[in-house]
């Protein structure tokens, strides 16, 4: 028997903003939903709120920003601490993947697909989440 389909947000946890991505199990694949605001890592809970009101996720998966020698660091602290208060609010099971060079792949992709190295609103931090989001799916 398979799994049943599920609805995943991802999230590319930062201080100043955290990008957002939606995905879906059945065909392991994400899309962008833009980034919300952050004061010192947290967000304008409203925006997290219509996000979830809108998909109904089944799951959560939050990027973990590793060193790149696989240790924790201050913002891995901070970036579970989100994923904590994400469980906590809407009571879901919440997942930590990896995320190092995910910002750095994104910023790749946009210069891919524009040819511009301008990264100011070309949404760097959902497409982080997006790969986020994604590479976990792969598993």
């Amino acid at each position: 028997m398979t799994a049943k389909p599920q609805i995943l947000i991802g999230f590319d946890f930062g201080l100043r903003w955290i990008g957002c991505a939606v995905g879906q199990t059945l065909t392991g694949t994400a899309s962008p939903q833009g980034a919300v605001t952050a004061k010192d890592g947290i967000p304008r809970w409203e925006d997290i709120d219509d996000l979830f009101a809108r998909w109904q996720p089944n799951a959560i998966v939050v990027g973990l920003p590793l060193n790149m020698d696989g240790s924790k660091s201050e913002m891995s602290h901070r970036a579970r601490k989100f994923g904590n208060r994400l469980h906590g609010r809407f009571g879901l099971p919440v997942h930590f993947a990896d995320e190092r060079l995910s910002s750095f792949e994104a910023k790749g992709d946009i210069i891919a697909d524009s040819g511009s190295r301008d990264f100011k609103g070309q949404g760097v931090d959902s497409r982080s989440a997006v790969i986020i989001l994604e590479s976990w799916m792969r598993g």
